[in-house]
């Protein structure tokens, strides 16, 4: 299979980004909002289904584009794929989603969009990321939820490592 992207341009990781922990994170009896800062650790280091390199390192995420209200319980990831018309635009999405269906407390709302201008099929894209149904029916293909996995597993790891 032949890349769309061949050559991504390769961004340098920020160590500035890296969130510090404080005890009072992982004390249970603290309230402790979540911030965009935390949202961004979570996915930084998820792999890109195409290439050996992390959404951070290839500009996909970045933290002013994550914006959380703890207030409303919503969290808007918006991302910028490599080129406008990505393949993988869809799955980078919902690498993202299920990375924080697994992570964000159940009560806040995710909604994972395309950057405006920056797909050709922004509007089709951001309509499948943002339909439980259609995010459901893509979960239960075992094929695709592999893949999800398999991205999401240096993400595990990094944050394991931190």
């Amino acid at each position: 299979m032949a890349l769309l992207n061949a050559n991504p341009v390769i961004y340098q990781t920020s160590i500035n980004n890296i969130r510090v922990e404080s005890e009072t994170d992982f004390d249970d009896d603290v309230v402790d909002p979540i911030d965009s800062e935390e949202v961004y650790e979570l996915l930084r280091s998820i792999s890109d289904p195409e290439h050996p390199l992390t959404l951070e390192q290839l500009n996909v995420t970045q933290l002013q584009h994550i914006t959380v209200n703890n207030d409303e319980n919503h969290v808007l990831v918006e991302f910028t794929p490599t080129i406008p018309h990505c393949s993988m635009a869809t799955l980078i999405g919902l690498c993202i989603r299920v990375r924080l269906l697994r992570s964000l407390p159940e009560r806040f709302k995710v909604d994972i969009k395309v950057r405006k201008g920056t797909h050709q099929s922004e509007n089709a894209v951001n309509k499948q990321l943002n339909d439980k149904e259609r995010v459901a029916a893509a979960l239960e293909n075992k094929h695709l939820l592999e893949v999800v996995n398999q991205c999401l597993t240096t993400a595990a790891r990094d944050a394991v490592a931190h």
